[in-house]
C-alpha cells in the first residue's frame, strides 16, 4: 500500500542521531511502500525556533541523501489551528481552565503527597459563568484542554503490537495556551488529517501522545493513521546517550568525517535482531528494510561501532568514488587503492598524500644509520613497482643481516615518517626515488 509518511522536527537546535533515526525509518519505510515523506517544520515555538536550524535540518537530510515530497511550515498554518479549535470547541471537545502554573504545581505536590496519580481534576468543568466571567475580569486568560472521553485507547502499532492506555490515567492535554498559541497535540493532528499522513512512525516516548491524539482525530472526525513507535537509543553501557556518545549533531558527525552511508546502514538496523551490513545505496537499505524486525528493547548506539563501520566502508569505496571528494591534486587511483585500507575517515588521505608527496620529516634513528646507508645504496635501479620493495629488503637483508622488525621500522620510519601504515610495496613507487633517498639520508623531503 502506498503511504504518505512525515517527519516532523522542530527547528530549535541541529538534529542528533536520535532524529536521524526516525527521519531515515520513515524516508525507507515511504520508498518501501511506493509512496513519500513530507518534512514538516514544527516551529509554532516563535521564542526558539530559528530559519538557521530550519535551513540546517534541510541541509543534515540532505547531506544524509534524504529527500522529501513537500516542506510545510506549522508557523504558516494558524488558521487552520483556529478552525479545529472552533470545531472542537462547537463539539463541546474543549473546555476553558483558569488555574495559574503555581495552583496547578500545588494541586499536583498535594496529589503526590496523598499517593494519588497527579492528573488534572477537571475543576474548570465545575465552574459557572459567572464565576468564569469573575476571573477574566481579575485578568486571567484562559488555556485549553481537551476533554478526552474515559475509555480504554487501543490501536495496533507496527512495532509493539496490540496497545493499551486507559485514558483515565492522563490529564486531559492543553491544546491551546493562556497566550493564544497552540501546544504540540493540536497542530500535529490537524496537519497529519490535512497533509493525508497514512503512517506516523516516531518514538516510543510518544505513546501516551498517541492515545491522545487518536481521540483528538475522531473528535474531529477524521480516521487515525498507523502508528509505530520506534524504542529510543541508549549509549553503549545501556545508560541515556549522552553528547559524546552520539547525541552529538549530524553537523559534528559530518565535520569529524563520518560517511553518511555509514550512518545510515547502522540506524537502519539498530535496535534489530539482523546484523548491520553496509549497502550500496539508501535504496537497497530500503529493499531489506522491515520494521516488524525491532524489538521493543530500548537500541544501544556506540560510537565505536559506527567508526568501525564508518571505516569498513572507506575500505571498499572506489576511486570513482572519491576522486572529487579528495581534492588532492595529482593524486591517482593508485594512490588511492594503496592508502584506502588505512583511513578511518576519508580525510585522513591528506596526510598520505603529504607522505607521498612531502615534505616530511624523516624520523632517522642513529643505530639505523648503517641501515639505511645501504638501503640508499641498493635501491633498485628503474622504474619502481609494487614488486621492488621485497627485492630491495631482501638485498638489505642479504647485505646488514638484519631482518623482521629491525629491518622493515626503520625504513618505514624514514620512508614516512610513521610506525604503521600502507603496505610499503605500494607506497614505495608512489614515494619515488627522489624522495627515498632524501628521507634514507635523513633529509626533510
Amino acid at each position: 500500500m502506498t503511504g504518505r509518511f512525515r517527519f516532523a522536527p522542530s527547528p530549535t537546535g541541529y538534529l542528533h542521531v536520535g532524529n536521524a533515526r526516525l527521519a531515515l525509518i520513515n524516508w525507507l519505510m515511504a520508498r518501501k511502500s511506493g509512496g513519500e515523506m513530507i518534512l514538516r517544520l514544527d516551529d509554532t515555538d516563535s521564542d526558539r525556533s530559528t530559519p538557521e536550524f530550519a535551513d540546517a535540518i534541510e541541509a543534515d537530510l540532505l547531506w544524509l541523501g534524504l529527500d522529501w515530497s513537500e516542506l510545510r511550515r506549522q508557523s504558516e498554518r494558524s488558521d487552520a489551528y483556529v478552525r479545529a479549535f472552533e470545531a472542537l470547541k462547537a463539539a463541546g471537545r474543549i473546555y476553558p481552565c483558569y488555574e495559574t502554573a503555581e495552583e496547578l504545581e500545588y494541586r499536583r505536590k498535594r496529589q503526590l503527597a496523598r499517593k494519588q496519580p497527579p492528573i488534572y481534576d477537571r475543576a474548570a468543568l465545575a465552574l459557572s459563568e459567572e464565576e468564569r466571567s469573575t476571573l477574566e475580569a481579575e485578568g486571567r486568560k484562559p488555556h485549553w484542554r481537551f476533554l478526552l472521553d474515559q475509555g480504554v485507547i487501543r490501536w495496533r502499532d507496527l512495532v509493539r503490537g496490540e496497545v493499551e492506555v486507559d485514558a483515565a490515567s492522563m490529564s486531559d492535554p492543553v491544546l491551546i495556551r493562556s497566550d493564544g498559541r497552540p501546544l504540540y497535540h493540536l497542530p500535529s493532528v490537524v496537519d497529519d488529517i490535512d497533509f493525508g499522513i497514512t503512517h506516523i512512525i516516531r518514538g516510543e516516548d510518544h505513546v501516551s501522545n498517541t492515545a491522545l491524539h487518536i481521540q483528538i482525530f475522531a473528535a474531529l472526525k477524521a480516521p487515525a493513521p498507523t502508528f509505530g513507535h520506534i524504542p529510543l537509543l541508549t549509549g553503549p553501557d545501556g545508560g541515556p546517550l549522552s553528547k559524546r556518545e552520539g547525541s552529538a549533531s549530524l553537523r559534528e558527525m559530518r565535520e569529524s568525517g563520518i560517511e553518511p552511508m555509514a550512518l545510515a546502514c547502522l540506524l537502519a538496523r539498530l535496535g534489530t535482531s539482523e546484523n548491520v551490513e553496509l549497502r550500496a545505496s539508501l535504496h537497497e537499505i530500503a529493499e531489506h528494510f522491515d520494521i516488524s524486525q525491532f524489538s521493543r528493547a530500548a537500541a544501544r548506539f556506540d560510537p565505536a561501532e559506527l567508526a568501525h563501520l564508518n571505516a569498513r566502508l572507506l575500505h571498499r569505496m572506489e576511486w570513482a568514488d572519491v576522486r572529487e571528494r579528495l581534492d588532492l591534486d595529482g593524486a591517482t587511483e593508485a594512490f588511492w587503492l594503496a592508502v584506502r585500507g588505512n583511513l578511518a575517515t576519508l580525510d585522513e588521505a591528506r596526510g598520505w598524500w603529504q607522505v607521498v608527496t612531502g615534505p616530511i620529516t624523516p624520523v632517522t634513528e642513529p643505530e639505523s644509520e648503517s641501515l639505511r646507508a645501504a638501503a640508499a645504496r641498493l635501491l633498485p635501479q628503474g622504474a619502481l613497482d609494487p614488486s621492488s620493495w621485497k627485492a630491495w629488503t631482501d638485498a638489505i637483508k642479504a647485505e646488514t643481516g638484519a631482518k623482521g622488525k629491525a629491518l622493515f621500522l626503520p625504513l618505514r620510519l624514514a620512508l614516512t615518517g610513521r610506525d604503521h601504515g600502507p603496505e610499503m610495496n605500494n607506497l614505495l613507487p608512489l614515494i619515488g626515488r627522489a624522495h627515498i633517498l632524501a628521507r634514507l639520508n635523513g633529509r626533510t623531503a
